[in-house]
């Protein structure tokens, strides 16, 4: 997209942990507008459409409501950076923890200015050593900073800002689990409600957001909605970060507008497929949701649009595949995945995810039976909705998706025939 038109990748902004060189580049005047209106914070998002950039694109002033209008109970409010990202195919995270780490520290801020909040924790996966290494100064030359005293004289009250590694863990990214880890605890999901923004960090009201959405944050507060809203494309707001990866000749992170088709994504921006390849299908935000086809396209990429086609945007990661690779292999690959990462404390989970793998590893070799197809078919109807978080419902969902996409791979009948 036009340099004028991005909001998070934009090369001035890409100034990685130097503080001077970002507020020259117009850093500050988001937590600056937050602090002269603290009361307009979560409109102004309500306003711009912002949503959840992590996966489930939840509106975002939602979130930041329940939050602000929660009551501490010994005087405590968090504000929580998600920056677990271990998802196979998803590196949109780290780039901007890396190149732009005050970006999405100052959108932590801003959080901590709206709730009120006095312990904001930039939450981050310690394989991903070279963001622990531009936020570690970076954390500390905000702490030094005329903002930052700012801020704890409008709280009130000293504000804890900190870098906290966490397990490393694929399930650590679900946002109980970050709570539980925080906690001192292992990185164990648990059901809700209680919700984070009743009761999280130590019992007390917990704002969790991803990476990318707080990165969204500085430039609404110092633009306007107007300004993010016109950045997407018909009725999307904004931007997105979209992970490119797979047999394309240009894999890469790319900002674009929001509702960008997948088209654009693949064969201008991506380059198009491979020489000698073309294109079957596309895993979209990871490898937790359904298949697109040729006949997808078209679709635009934001939150409506591709859930319409029965899928989800997800963090916005696309892993392309050609005609000649096996989706079964690729299914099964990621149900693995998803069985070594299985915390274990549900049973349906870990046992079903763990099945799930042995029998598609069965018909990736060659040696399963139709028993095996029954049964994967009827763990499809059994598992969803049996654990304490998503990761099971993510490896059935990309498996039935497989299934009825692409039923000849699995020895099954054409989907017309099934009919």
């Amino acid at each position: 997209m036009n340099k004028a038109n991005q909001n998070l990748l934009h090369p001035s902004r890409l100034v990685g942990a130097d503080l001077a060189a970002w507020r020259k580049a117009g850093g500050g005047e988001g937590l600056l507008a937050a602090l002269k209106d603290p009361e307009n914070i979560v409109a102004k998002l309500q306003e711009a459409n912002l949503c959840g950039m992590g996966g489930a694109g939840f509106p975002t002033w939602r979130k930041w409501e329940a939050a602000v209008a929660a009551q501490s109970k010994h005087g405590d409010k968090y504000v929580v950076c998600n920056a677990n990202e271990d998802e196979p195919g998803t590196f949109k995270d780290r780039f901007l923890l890396e190149k732009t780490p005050h970006q999405v520290i100052e959108g932590v801020l801003i959080a901590a200015v709206a709730c009120r909040a006095n312990k904001a924790v930039l939450y981050v996966n310690p394989h991903q050593t070279e963001s622990l290494a531009a936020l570690k100064p970076a954390i500390e030359q905000w702490k030094k900073s005329d903002l930052y005293i700012r801020i704890e004289n409008y709280l009130g009250k000293p504000l804890d800002l900190q870098l906290v590694e966490s397990s490393g863990r694929y399930i650590g990214g679900e946002e109980t689990a970050v709570i539980s880890w925080l906690d001192g605890g292992f990185p164990f999901p648990r059901r809700k409600p209680p919700f984070p923004a009743e009761s999280g960090v130590a019992g007390e009201p917990t704002l969790l957001n991803n990476t990318e959405t707080f990165a969204n944050i500085p430039q609404i507060l110092a633009k306007g909605a107007e300004w993010y809203k016109s950045l997407g494309l018909d009725d999307a707001a904004g931007t997105k970060l979209y992970s490119l990866s797979g047999d394309v000749l240009n894999p890469g992170l790319y900002e674009l507008p929001m509702g960008t088709t997948l088209q654009e994504l693949i064969y201008v921006h991506g380059g198009g497929m491979l020489e000698g390849r073309t294109f079957k299908a596309v895993f979209t935000g990871g490898p937790s949701n359904t298949l697109l086809t040729a006949k997808d396209l078209d679709v635009p990429l934001d939150f409506v649009s591709v859930r319409e086609r029965k899928s989800s945007l997800g963090t916005g990661a696309m892993i392309v595949i050609s005609e000649g690779t096996s989706v079964v292999r690729k299914v099964s690959e990621y149900v693995e995945f998803f069985a070594a990462n299985s915390c274990g404390q549900c049973p349906p989970c870990k046992g079903g995810t763990y099945q799930l793998s042995r029998l598609l590893n069965r018909v990736d070799t060659g040696i399963g039976t139709s028993d095996d197809l029954r049964a994967l078919q009827s763990l499809c109807q059994l598992l969803p909705r049996s654990g304490r978080c998503g990761l099971i419902d993510g490896a059935v969902t990309v498996l039935q998706s497989s299934l009825r996409t692409f039923p000849e791979e699995y020895g099954l009948p054409a989907a017309e025939e099934q009919q």
